[in-house]
């Protein structure tokens, strides 16, 4: 489950890629009707060859979206479906009070865009709905709630409830107990295909579900990132920076997750707008109708650096490093030499600045950081790969199969059918790397100064 696409693939046991699709969803904002993945489930199950021979399914999804369930699963028009209220994506941000309740309560920072904070917003400002409601569950826990009928929260990892919520921090926050569901763990068995699923989507009775996990904890396997000091860089309407370290960095800029191998930890952080702030360039410079590799192309032509002109890509706020969902969009450096090249250029390099932001942060804690490894739809284009590796510095690496969300999935699956013996295993044997980009010492310079202006814009303007 991504933000506009659900996608699924459908692998054999060896793990070969065997059938891929995809569907759009639109959201409204950041909210979107449930229905409209109930649609494009049935859509997607319906292009793929017949399922009646599957095994088992893993569901991955973006987090922390919540769903306010009202009901249990139901075939309605053919659709798989619950009722529920609006789903709240990744990128609301109207809990900002309630996040600041959370976090004094838990005594670490929890930002207004997680799980906790929403359902709190709710309670608090919209006790209709509270009340309605049956289960909070993510995008992913809802579609397993639809195949399966069983309500689970799915936690990446042992030690990482600060994240999600415990039952001491519901009771002080006077949010009932069991409208949230007991945590599950990837790879554990989740329950099997009901007579529902199967009706609508194909899927025979009883295939077993195997518990996922959140988008960052499957495309780190699904790039191979199981080593110290290797990043998967997961790039899609957001970004998502995730490097593979002996401990935790302790710092509020960035977050400490388990990483999905024992004992190594995952720090990272979110970047708000990457491939969000793409499409809003593209639509906005007036290339709505022209392709992705028509825009990048024209990005091309203008010079490394874009004649100085500097982007903020705070489109929407901003989360990791600075935390502030104030920040906004800035071209800082226009003059009569700049075109819609230079514009569309300084965009694409904004993103990779704000790369390059959380992996500095990183390197100021003391960590080594890496190759990157690329996952998602940017990471199709050679220009943007390239671009990466000359503001980062570092070696950018692309997977074989790009959608690491699916692959990662089909790990977990692997490793849950006894195929191999650990997600290490099953990551090192199955994922392979088609394309190397190296950073060009020509450039590098001119990026350093760069991004120095890049940081200094978002201190000078912060405060106004």
């Amino acid at each position: 489950m991504g933000t506009s696409t659900l996608k699924a693939a459908l692998f054999d046991d060896r793990g070969a890629l065997c059938f891929l699709n995809h569907a759009k969803i639109v959201s409204q904002g950041y909210l979107i009707d449930p229905l409209q993945w109930s649609s494009s489930l049935k859509a997607l199950c319906s292009s793929f060859p017949p399922l009646d021979k599957v095994d088992s399914v893993v569901i991955s999804g973006n987090g922390p979206t919540l769903v306010p369930v009202y009901g249990a699963p139901q075939i309605k028009d053919g659709l798989l479906v619950c009722e529920t209220g609006l789903a709240r994506l990744w990128n609301e941000h109207r809990a900002d009070e309630e996040s600041r309740i959370v976090s004094k309560l838990s005594a670490s920072f929890v930002d207004a865009s997680f799980s906790l904070p929403k359902a709190l917003y709710v309670y608090r400002r919209e006790p209709e709905i509270y009340e309605k409601t049956k289960y909070f569950l993510s995008s992913y826990d809802y579609f397993n709630y639809l195949l399966t009928g069983v309500p689970k929260t799915i936690i990446h990892a042992k030690g990482s409830e600060r994240w999600y919520w415990s039952e001491d921090l519901l009771v002080k926050l006077g949010l009932d107990i069991s409208k949230f569901p007991s945590f599950c763990y990837p790879g554990e068995f989740l329950g099997s295909v009901s007579s529902l699923a199967e009706k609508s989507l194909g899927l025979k009775q009883g295939t077993k579900v195997y518990v996922g996990a959140p988008d960052f904890f499957v495309s780190i396997l699904g790039t191979g990132t199981v080593a110290l000091g290797r990043v998967c860089d997961r790039s899609g309407t957001s970004e998502g920076i995730n490097l593979c370290t002996a401990k935790p960095l302790g710092d509020d800029r960035l977050m400490a997750y388990r990483h999905p191998i024992h004992p190594y930890y995952n720090v990272s952080g979110f970047i708000s707008s990457s491939g969000q702030a793409l499409d809003w360039a593209k639509s906005t410079f007036g290339l709505t109708d022209s392709s992705y590799d028509m825009m990048y192309g024209e990005m091309a032509q203008a010079k490394a650096g874009c004649n100085k002109l500097v982007f903020l890509p705070y489109l929407c706020g901003e989360r990791a490093p600075i935390w502030d969902s104030d920040a906004r969009g800035v071209f800082n450096g226009l003059g009569l030499d700049t075109g819609r090249p230079e514009m569309l250029r300084a965009v694409a390099e904004g993103v990779c600045y704000a790369v390059r932001d959380v992996i500095t942060v990183m390197e100021d804690l003391g960590a080594e950081v890496g190759e990157l490894r690329l996952s998602g739809g940017p990471a199709h284009s050679g220009f943007l790969n390239q671009l990466k590796a000359d503001i980062t510095g570092r070696e950018v690496l692309v997977p074989s199969l790009t959608d690491a969300e699916l692959v990662g999935d089909m790990l977990i699956a692997q490793t849950a059918t006894g195929h191999f013996t650990s997600l290490a295993e099953a990551s090192q044997n199955l994922v392979t790397i088609a394309h190397w980009y190296v950073p060009d010492p020509g450039v590098k310079n001119l990026y350093d100064d760069l991004f120095g202006v890049y940081k200094a814009t978002y201190q000078k303007l912060k405060t106004i």
